[in-house]
């Protein structure tokens, strides 16, 4: 399902970060205690969400892409989210456009292998595998891929907050060539400027890179959360998987890193979302790093930011 291959926007950031350099804590507006009390006694709070209930929205909004209905984003979409693809960000507006620009014809679709995972009380992250047969603009699109929703507990509702999806893997296919690199200008022109906010959990992100490109198993077992996931073309890894992937077995010699582009945005309390593209200077198996896009979903453990959920698009 190509839900974010065609418009390239930028989502204006809504997190806020501590002056240390953290995501700050969203802290309600000082009011009577008494007068809060009543509101939230009378305001209705959703449920907290089944696996089987977050894939029944999935497969209507896989349905309404099918129909090139957009009511289901109108409706079932935060004010917040952010749809990430190779082209770049897009934003809800832009979505709920893109049903009507983008012309594809969609024969048939399967969503398989879904899994839940809880990042504090109100985000959900769903991880599936989507096998379809579509066409969308003359260009047919990916078999198989591997797919992540993030939804958001707003008031009564369970929320759309992010959409991404990657080809997925075939461990029969030759490795891909690297997509060419932007022209100068071209990159130039799409590159947005982090602002301070960003810039605080970009530099968390960069640590996790830099633990990547030293094979240094002790500074990821510092960063990554209890629960962190990894979700790629290749499937899921698990924290103490991604550790030793990224570690002890680890056949990448990398002489660089580079993140770029990013926008963090606060999508629940004590949890951000951060998206950018990721490349390094140096070579995986002998094939060299591509430049890609990524999101990472940070929470709160105490009084650490750590990563939660990880995801890379590949070209």
């Amino acid at each position: 399902m190509n839900r974010t291959s065609l418009i390239t926007l930028v989502l204006t950031t809504a997190a806020l970060l501590t002056g240390c350099g953290a995501p700050a804590e969203n802290k309600p507006a000082a009011n009577n205690s008494t007068a809060n009390a009543a509101n939230t006694a009378t305001k209705p709070v959703a449920t907290a969400p089944t696996k089987d209930t977050l894939m029944t929205m999935e497969k209507a909004g896989w349905e309404a892409w099918k129909n090139r209905d957009a009511k289901w984003t109108q409706e079932n979409a935060s004010d917040k989210f952010v749809g990430l693809g190779t082209a770049g960000r897009m934003d809800k507006a832009a979505s709920i456009k893109s049903y009507t620009d983008q012309k594809c014809e969609i024969k048939s679709y399967s969503l398989t292998d879904d899994q839940m995972q809880m990042v504090g009380p109100d985000v959900a992250v769903l991880t599936f595998k989507g096998a379809q047969d579509a066409t969308c603009d003359g260009k047919k699109s990916p078999a198989n891929v591997n797919a992540a929703s993030i939804y958001v507990r707003e008031g009564d509702k369970w929320k759309s907050a992010f959409y991404a999806e990657t080809p997925a893997a075939d461990p029969k296919a030759p490795p891909a060539k690297p997509a060419a690199p932007a022209k100068k200008d071209e990159a130039k022109k799409e590159e947005t400027k982090p602002d301070a906010a960003t810039d605080a959990v970009l530099a968390i992100e960069k640590k996790i890179w830099e633990a990547w490109k030293s094979k240094d198993g002790a500074a990821l077992e510092a960063i990554l959360a209890k629960d962190f996931m990894f979700y790629g073309a290749d499937g899921r890894s698990d924290r103490a998987t991604t550790i030793k992937n990224w570690s002890t077995d680890n056949k990448c010699e990398i002489k660089s890193v580079t993140l770029s582009d990013a926008m963090s945005a606060s999508i629940a309390k004590d949890v951000t979302l951060l998206t950018y593209k990721g490349g390094a200077d140096g070579k995986c198996e002998g094939q060299p790093v591509p430049t890609e896009w990524y999101v990472s979903i940070y929470s709160r453990e105490g009084d650490a930011w750590k990563a939660a959920f990880g995801m890379g698009l590949a070209q």
